[in-house]
C-alpha cells in the first residue's frame, strides 16, 4: 500500500458527497472498485459517476479495496463502520468518513480491526452532485487522523485538488461551528433579508436582484482586504442618526429581527474601531442604541 500511487476505493453511502468525491477521485487516476447503499436508486444514480461494482451490502463492497469511504449520513457512520469492522476486511486498510462534526472515533470498531482511520471534511456546501463535482477542488478540507492515516489523508485530498489543513479532535466543534455560521447561517441571513424586503412590497425574486450584487461585491472585498476592511455601511461612518431609524423601523414592523439586528450590531462596531473609522465616542452611542439604553438614559 505505500508504494502505490493510486488506490482501490469502496464507497459506503451514496448521496451527494458520496458520489460527487468518489466521480473526482475516479478522475484523479483513483479506481472505484465498489460501491454500497441500502438505497438501489442511489446506487443507480451514482454508477455512471464512479463505476465500480454496487453492492447492497458494505461487507462484499470493501473487500477489494484499499481504501474505504464511508459517507452515510452522519448518525449511520458509526453503525455502517461496525458492519464493515473486522479484522479479514479492513486490517491495515485506510477508512475515513467525511462528516464536519463527526470524530473519529466513530470508526473505532475499524480501528480496533486494525485499520487505519481518518475524518477529511470538505469545507464546502452540497447542493447536487454536479455543483459539488464543481466547487470541491480549491476547497479546503479539515483532516483529523490517526498518526498511521496522515500522509494518506493529506495525498488524497491533494488528489481531489483541495487544500489540506489538519484538526485536533478538541478543535473540531469549533471549526464545524464556524463554517456552519459561514454557510448556513448565511443563508439564514439573507433569508431575513428577503422577508423585510418582502414585508414593504418587494418580491423574492427582486430582492435578490436587489442584494445578490451588493453581498457579491462584499465577498470580493473580503477576498481583497479581509473582514475588518471590507465594513463598510452606517455604523463604520458612525452614522448613530441612521441606526436609530433602523432600530425604530425593525422594531415597529419586525419585531421578531430587533435582536439579530443589534447583536450583528454590536459585533460590527467591535469591527469598525478596530478598522479606525469609528470613535470612543461614536462607538458608545451606538452600542448604547443597540441595547436600548441610549433612549433611557436621554430621556431623563
Amino acid at each position: 500500500m505505500k508504494n502505490k500511487t493510486s488506490y482501490k476505493f469502496a464507497i459506503i453511502g451514496l448521496g451527494m458527497v458520496g458520489t460527487a468525491i468518489g466521480h473526482l477521485l475516479k478522475k484523479s487516476g483513483h479506481e472505484i472498485v465498489a460501491i454500497s447503499d441500502k438505497s438501489s436508486a442511489a446506487l443507480k444514480n451514482a454508477l455512471p459517476y464512479t463505476g465500480g461494482k454496487a453492492f447492497r451490502d458494505p461487507q462484499k463492497a470493501v473487500m477489494e479495496a484499499d481504501c474505504i469511504l464511508i459517507t452515510t449520513p452522519d448518525d449511520n457512520i458509526r453503525s455502517a463502520c461496525n458492519k464493515i469492522a473486522n479484522s479479514k476486511l479492513v486490517k491495515e486498510k485506510f477508512v475515513f468518513h467525511m462528516s464536519g462534526a463527526g470524530g473519529i472515533d466513530l470508526l473505532d470498531s475499524a480501528k480496533e480491526a486494525g485499520a487505519f482511520i481518518a475524518s477529511i471534511h470538505p469545507l464546502q456546501s452540497f447542493s447536487s452532485i454536479n455543483t459539488a463535482i464543481n466547487n470541491i477542488p480549491g476547497s479546503i478540507f479539515g483532516i483529523t487522523a490517526d498518526k498511521r492515516a496522515k500522509k494518506l489523508s493529506e495525498i488524497i485530498v491533494r488528489d481531489l485538488s483541495g487544500i489540506p489543513i489538519f484538526i485536533t479532535p478538541a478543535q473540531k466543534p469549533l471549526y464545524h461551528a464556524a463554517a456552519c455560521i459561514a454557510s448556513n447561517y448565511m443563508v439564514s441571513l439573507l433569508n431575513v433579508v428577503e422577508s423585510i424586503y418582502e414585508s414593504i412590497g418587494i418580491s423574492k425574486t427582486n430582492a435578490r436582484k436587489a442584494y445578490l450584487p451588493l453581498i457579491y461585491g462584499t465577498l470580493k472585498n473580503v477576498e481583497n482586504s479581509g473582514s475588518i476592511s471590507a465594513l463598510t455601511g452606517p455604523i463604520a461612518r458612525g452614522d448613530a442618526g441612521t441606526i436609530k431609524k433602523h432600530i425604530a423601523a425593525i422594531e415597529k414592523t419586525q419585531p421578531q429581527y430587533s435582536s439579530l439586528y443589534s447583536t450583528l450590531g454590536l459585533i460590527a462596531v467591535d469591527i469598525a474601531q478596530k478598522k479606525g473609522t469609528l470613535s470612543s465616542k461614536q462607538a458608545k452611542i451606538i452600542n448604547e442604541l443597540l441595547k436600548g439604553v441610549y433612549e433611557h438614559e436621554h430621556s431623563k
